[in-house]
């Protein structure tokens, strides 16, 4: 955020300034007293497990110019500046509106039940070839999230490439009208929070809300081989562009290397060779749909592929290390059966000779998929993989699923410390190990131990 008054910001967050000087102006809004900085904003939420309130005092101590906060009833020296809201999480929805007000930037916006983050992270890369570029950090997509991420821009932001998620029905429309997208992208429609969706039907209504709310003319970028693409480009008055097809943007070429992908960018008559710094040919379709959003912004294909290029990928993300001589992709920030799938196929394509290790721990938000899902990527693993590693007891029927199949070594893990003593046992240099489960699973301590 630009240099914003306390004064001005209580009226346009629907707060009182309670004391402090209403002149003094701040840039950054920030919720988490462990990452308070000098002049910061400390806005007080309540959480399900901690109330922000009771921080105000370690805030200040720590350098904020002032607090946001439901009553004045806090833990704070006499003079240090309040603003009072009747709530807090809506005053900082409210916040986040007025300021996406006066934003002048182009909003890519995108979500997806797969490759949310990594197409993100490719998208702003892309766009930085040219433009000034403001993103979601993390995984910061939500309701609390997305508000912030806005409150990040700065005027003299060109584009912003921000990232909605959803657990829940009707969580997409109201995210989708706050950061009011130029351009959408849903990367796909698969079994991500199946658990309180019940179907993939009732997803895809879901994450097509974000068409739904795109004018006409706006652009709504959807990947040509999904089956849901067809529906969801129903649903939108946008103008609809298919990634993927032979027809339109493509991927040729597609040589896998140690380190990624090199593939041609096709469109038409055009083609320039493309470098993606990340294994697995998912991720050269999510590649394609930021390629998408650049080409609507203006660049060419050229500029495009150079940002590809540069891109650096959140944390654990399949980050490729080598670690004792053995290579781990560790993917392990989160999973669900269709990005396990697609993580064994990106190990099962790099080059050499080496045994294929999977690492796999529990899948969260499955409900009365879980079985099924798991029994997934049980025959995807015995498919692809040497050896299984399964990690807790949740999964049994991904083990029993490959163990059936009979051509895979299976094992089964305790926890992650279990995980990394076999593979220290089972490993050799050369081998190649990719790491996954949802973010619950923690299975990043296996690499933790493992090293």
């Amino acid at each position: 955020m630009d240099p914003t008054s306390l004064k001005e910001l209580a009226a346009a967050c629907g707060g009182e300034l309670l004391r402090g000087d209403g002149a003094l102006e701040v840039t950054t809004i920030n919720k988490d007293t462990r990452t308070i900085k000098a002049g910061d904003l400390y806005w007080a939420l309540r959480g399900e497990n901690h109330d922000g309130h009771d921080f105000v005092r370690k805030a200040a101590e720590s350098g904020a110019a002032a607090a946001v906060v439901e009553h004045a009833e806090v833990d704070a020296s006499a003079g240090f500046p309040l603003v009072v809201v009747p709530d807090a999480l809506r005053a900082l929805q409210q916040l986040a509106s007025w300021w996406r007000e006066q934003l002048t930037l182009k909003v890519v916006c995108l979500t997806g039940s797969n490759g949310k983050t990594s197409t993100k992270d490719f998208a702003a890369s892309v766009a930085s070839t040219r433009f000034r570029v403001n993103k979601t950090e993390g995984n910061l997509n939500n309701h609390i999230g997305l508000p912030l991420t806005i409150l990040s821009a700065r005027k003299s932001d060109e584009v912003a490439v921000w990232e909605i998620g959803m657990n829940h029905a009707g969580e997409i429309e109201p995210l989708a009208r706050l950061a009011k997208p130029d351009i959408g992208i849903i990367t796909n429609i698969g079994v991500a929070h199946i658990e309180f969706l019940g179907s993939r039907e009732a997803i895809a209504r879901e994450k097509g809300m974000l068409g739904e709310v795109l004018a006409a003319d706006k652009v709504l970028l959807l990947p040509a081989a999904d089956e849901f693409a067809p529906f969801l480009a129903s649903r939108t008055k946008a103008n609809v562009v298919f990634v993927g097809g032979a027809d339109g943007l493509h991927a040729g070429n597609l040589r896998a290397s140690s380190r990624g992908h090199d593939f041609d960018l096709v469109l038409g008559k055009e083609c320039t060779a493309a470098h993606l710094p990340v294994p697995g040919e998912h991720m050269v379709r999510n590649a394609l749909l930021a390629v998408g959003a650049g080409l609507q912004l203006g660049l060419s294909l050229r500029e495009c592929a150079s940002g590809l290029a540069a891109t650096k990928l959140s944390a654990r993300r399949l980050a490729c290390l080598d670690v004792r001589g053995v290579t781990i992709l560790d993917d392990s920030y989160n999973a669900n059966p269709d990005s396990m799938e697609a993580a064994l196929h990106a190990l099962r394509g790099l080059p050499g000779g080496g045994r294929r290790f999977a690492v796999l721990g529990r899948m969260g938000e499955l409900g009365s998929y879980a079985h099924e899902g798991y029994r997934r990527v049980g025959r995807a693993a015995a498919s692809t993989m040497d050896v299984l590693i399964a990690v807790g007891e949740e999964t049994l029927p991904l083990v029993e699923e490959a163990e059936a199949a009979g051509r895979i070594e299976v094992h089964r893990a305790a926890d992650a410390a279990d995980a990394a003593r076999l593979l220290r046992e089972l490993s050799r240099p050369g081998d190649a190990v990719v790491l996954k489960g949802s973010r619950s699973a923690r299975m990043e301590r296996v690499l933790e131990e493992f090293a």
